[in-house]
């Protein structure tokens, strides 16, 4: 499992290359913006037809990353549905797959805005948690520190050999990281969008996701 080792408010946690999160003191995997669902909303409101594999390809990710770190704690910080009738709409095999991952485990659904509200699956249903010095939400909030939040979709593009590499990005500085998204039909905001740079300090990291995941200064 390859990851980066990162430290936030003193809390040792784990950059994975999936774009998962792990914190090994609390055996707890995190992970933001899966869009579950997205082929099925996106042809409900009229668009193309998009081929409908999103979902397994996610949830064949995140089972990768329960088995490897054996997390006993699953934080979804929320848009883990693209909106609350692409959920109900799962197949029922794809219900049952996410009922067998959540087995054993403490599950939490943090609420997002595609998602602002219970969802029919088992676990908690949370507008944010805080654990320890952190504090779990799914849009960041402006003063505050030791925040874990998603929501922006944060991508990094770092020249390299003679050309430029963009992948999906966790972002952090001492006060906060910005996940990137799990989901695998997720589109993304640029690191140097002010969005993200006015959120950030000037001297946030930014870390690649990819087989090889790597830290590198935000850029911007």
């Amino acid at each position: 499992m390859n990851f980066v080792e990162l430290t936030l408010s003193g809390a040792r946690l784990h950059a994975l290359g999936s774009g998962g999160l792990f914190w090994p003191d609390q055996a707890l995997l995190c992970v933001s913006d899966l869009h579950l669902g997205k082929s099925e909303r996106i042809l409900r409101r009229g668009g193309s037809p998009l081929p409908p594999y999103e979902t397994r390809d996610t949830l064949t990710r995140l089972a990768s990353d329960l088995e490897a770190t054996d997390a006993r704690t699953v934080v979804c910080l929320g848009d883990s549905f693209d909106d609350l009738a692409a959920a109900r709409a799962l197949p029922e095999d794809e219900r049952l797959w996410i009922t067998r991952l959540q087995a054993g485990r403490r599950w939490i659904w943090i609420e997002g805005n595609h998602d602002p509200g219970p969802i029919e699956f088992g676990g908690a249903h949370l507008g944010e948690l805080s654990l320890g010095p952190l504090t779990f939400r799914h849009i960041a909030v402006r003063g505050k520190t030791g925040e874990i939040s998603g929501h922006y979709h944060p991508k990094a593009t770092v020249p390299t050999r003679g050309r430029a590499i963009t992948r999906p990005a966790f972002l952090i500085d001492s006060d906060r990281m910005i996940m990137p998204a799990y989901g695998t039909y997720t589109g993304g905001l640029r690191s140097h969008d002010t969005v993200l740079t006015t959120l950030m300090r000037t001297d946030a990291s930014a870390v690649l996701t990819g087989p090889s995941p790597v830290r590198v200064p935000m850029p911007r």
